[in-house]
């Protein structure tokens, strides 16, 4: 648990940089002002970590989601070389 914490700061940060300048999730009836796969990825990066203590390399396929409506939100690719760049893993 102390290591998740330490660890979802890192992941907010480098999820609201894939974030800027992609617009809020356009799906009918959506509140929420992310951008379409915020949470997957910031799911995905933080389980990530958490089982192999390390950032991911290179192109993942983020999985199909279902919003709150259950109506399906497509699979994207994020590609974590250039998205954490220099970014050093916490010890």
């Amino acid at each position: 648990m102390q290591k998740q914490k330490r660890y979802e700061t890192l992941v907010e940060q480098i999820v609201e940089r894939w974030a800027e300048g992609k617009p809020a999730n356009q799906m009918p009836g959506s509140t929420s002002t992310k951008p379409c796969g915020y949470y997957r990825l910031t799911n995905y990066l933080l389980e990530y970590m958490l089982l192999h203590n390390a950032f991911p390399a290179g192109v993942h396929a983020m999985p199909e989601g279902r919003d709150r409506f259950n109506q399906v939100e497509p699979s994207f690719p994020v590609d974590f070389d250039s998205l954490i760049g220099d970014a050093e893993f916490p010890g």
